[in-house]
């Protein structure tokens, strides 16, 4: 019997400021600690896709949003160099401080800092799934393939 294939799924966020987009770099998680990457999170057991976004984008920069803040951008099938799989839900939205709040780094244990940065000029430690992703979005691309051969 062939084993299901499991795909976990992630909501990551593009949060943008203008012409700038928030990332987050990665510490203490011993997942690509030290690497720059969108405010994100995977899909809990039983929750929706907006649900799961609006709870990640608390739970990290302590941000706002309900669903109408939110706009799917891209879907960004990735495959890392491990051959693992997973399938990413790229959300969009522009800051409104007013309304959202101001982002901050609300995860210390997992997170070294925040920060803006110009949408088409990332940090070379910048994990290439947000690149993707980023890239994606801004192209108006529905749907990419990142790592696959």
């Amino acid at each position: 019997m062939t084993i299901p294939p499991a795909h976990p799924v992630d909501v990551l966020l593009l949060l943008t400021r203008a012409d700038q987009v928030l990332l987050a770099l990665r510490q203490g998680t011993g997942f690509a600690d030290g690497r720059w990457n969108l405010p994100s999170g995977k899909l809990e057991t039983g929750e929706h896709a907006l649900d799961a976004m609006i709870r990640e984008a608390h739970e990290e920069i302590g941000v706002r949003f309900d669903q109408t803040d939110l706009r799917l951008a891209a879907t960004v099938h990735r495959r890392n160099a491990d051959g693992e799989t997973r399938v990413g839900l790229v959300f969009a939205a522009e800051l409104a401080p007013g309304r959202h709040g101001e982002p901050v780094n609300a995860e210390p244990h997992k997170c070294a800092r925040i920060e803006w940065f110009p949408a088409d000029r990332f940090p070379p430690a910048t994990l290439r799934y947000t690149a993707d992703c980023v890239a994606a979005a801004r192209t108006g691309t529905p749907f990419v393939l990142s790592g696959w051969a």
